[in-house]
């Protein structure tokens, strides 16, 4: 059974665990696991579901892609060290204790490196579930930590792949070069292909090929970037985070409401099949260990399990304040969690779907056509990371929040209402401008300057453009949506506000334009 009968069995399992697992409030990436390993147990199942090219290709790009156009880059810049040193060092850190681990439980020496390059990244997707409920600034470095380090990861695996099946020689120095051009490469073309999209949306005027475009942006920014051996997953978290800025002035509204329903129906299937997908290989990965006993293959993957969360902890609970002693600026102190408050972030190293794809990619021969000895077991360990870190942590994460006292980012309701002031008082001063250019009648202008100022007290939802009855007062009211906008831009690129205020702001303006926009039509007799 393959093909569409693989297709609608994965999507049914996905309505069926996600509904289940809310229904019974239970962790759902790991009801989807599971759910997917009953279906790896049936007969026609149990060959390859998952191909890795699937998940870097079809699936990676648009994953990472609407996670950076969702993040915040305010706290990202607030926060580009700590998110610098857990996307790389410990990424580097945690290949090089798998690897010593792996060599010592009999793996070669370039295949246990290859194991620690597997098993080294956290899954953006799964960290993103399990962070609910966590400061904006805590899920921010989360967050962007999973989508920079898989660029790290990626690249360290292609260069022990290389020592592992094709026998290469490899120096620090070359190493390094080529962590740099991978780096400095992703970024160039994530950059570039950015800058074309912005300059296309800025002449676009059809939706559907806006709409089109948006679809298109995580495909065309990873596919060259890979074809040219530099960082697909760097290049496309570069470019999602140039749009998330440049989009709000580029986008109509229509398009903007469009795409984002679009991408929040694909990458939620997306996700969720993803870790179907994971289980079902699961029952075909633990029936194909090998040579190795069970008994060598559990030691193995639970000592490496064991060392990957511990390596996370011991990273978190040493580095940072490491740092504290080196960097004694008071703008750093303002930054400092304690103890307690750091341990969701030690504890929430969750792996996914792309520590899979890279452990099914490794070749099951060498260059010369010898099996590849250990490969069994090293796709066994990184399933078992992955589950372990899926059950473990994932589900514990909820009672490791309400320990450590952390809760929702009261300073985002605050901008949020202080954002809200501002621009309705922008609207205010220019509504007499703009009455004046459209010739809007003074009742009309009037009336729309009393449903501002009871809006701007809170005290209202947004105008009812509806009852001025009148086409003058619907364009004004469209023309103050336009500098309400402005302002909010205004206020994020100052950086008064975040992303994410922005991101919810917009949306109400967007849907107030649109109902108006719907109103304009029928008022001119043009069908909608």
């Amino acid at each position: 059974m393959r093909g569409l009968e693989v297709v609608v069995v994965v999507l049914a399992a996905v309505l069926t665990m996600t509904w289940l697992a809310r229904r019974l409030r239970w962790n759902e990436p790991v009801m989807l696991v599971a759910g997917g390993c009953l279906i790896g147990l049936i007969p026609d199942f149990r060959g390859p579901a998952l191909p890795p090219e699937v998940v870097l290709l079809l699936f990676l790009p648009p994953l990472l892609y609407w996670e950076s156009l969702t993040t915040s880059l305010r706290e990202i810049r607030t926060n580009v060290r700590g998110i610098v040193l857990l996307a790389t060092g410990l990424v580097l850190a945690t290949a090089a204790a798998v690897a010593s681990v792996g060599h010592a439980l009999g793996l070669s020496w370039p295949l246990a490196f290859v194991l620690g390059a597997v098993v080294a990244p956290t899954d953006a997707i799964a960290v993103a579930t399990v962070a609910r409920g966590l400061p904006r600034r805590i899920r921010t470095i989360l967050r962007a930590e999973s989508l920079i380090n898989d660029g790290t990861a990626l690249t360290l695996y292609a260069v022990v792949i290389g020592v592992a099946v094709k026998g290469l020689s490899v120096t620090w120095t070359d190493t390094a070069v080529r962590f740099l051009l991978a780096y400095a490469g992703g970024a160039a073309i994530g950059c570039g292909c950015a800058a074309v999209v912005v300059a296309l949306r800025r002449r676009l005027r059809d939706r559907s090929v806006e709409n089109a475009l948006g679809v298109l942006t995580p495909f065309a920014t990873y596919l060259p970037a890979q074809v040219l051996g530099v960082s697909g997953v760097l290049a496309v978290v570069t470019c999602g985070l140039i749009l998330s800025q440049a989009g709000p002035k580029v986008i109509s509204a229509g398009s903007r409401v469009q795409i984002i329903s679009f991408w929040e129906v694909s990458t939620s299937l997306l996700n969720s099949a993803l870790f179907v997908l994971v289980g079902v290989q699961t029952p075909a990965i633990v029936s194909g260990i090998g040579s190795v006993s069970p008994g060598h293959a559990v030691i193995t993957a639970s000592l490496v399990s064991g060392v990957v969360i511990a390596t996370r902890l011991l990273w978190l609970y040493s580095v940072p304040y490491l740092i504290r002693v080196i960097d004694r600026r008071p703008v750093q102190r303002t930054l400092r969690y304690g103890a307690r408050q750091r341990f969701p972030v030690a504890w929430s190293g969750v792996r996914g779907a792309v520590s899979l794809a890279a452990a099914l990619a490794v070749p099951t021969a060498t260059a010369t056509g010898q099996p590849l000895a250990g490969h069994g077991l090293l796709v066994f360990t990184a399933v078992t990371v992955i589950l372990v870190t899926l059950v473990l942590q994932g589900t514990t994460m909820p009672a490791v929040i309400r320990w450590s006292g952390l809760h929702g980012d009261p300073d985002e309701t605050a901008e949020e209402r202080r954002a809200h002031r501002q621009i309705i008082a922008a609207a205010l001063e220019a509504l007499p401008d703009h009455a004046r250019r459209l010739k809007t009648p003074p009742e009309t202008a009037d009336a729309i300057l009393s449903e501002l100022r009871q809006y701007a007290a809170e005290k209202a939802g947004p105008p009812d453009t509806e009852d001025t009855g009148v086409r003058a007062g619907l364009e004004l009211r469209r023309a103050l949506i336009g500098v309400e906008r402005s302002a909010l831009i205004r206020l994020r690129d100052q950086r008064s506000i975040d992303d994410i205020v922005l991101r919810r702001l917009q949306s109400l303006l967007d849907t107030e334009e649109i109902r108006i926009e719907l109103a304009l039509r029928a008022f001119t007799g043009r069908p909608p």
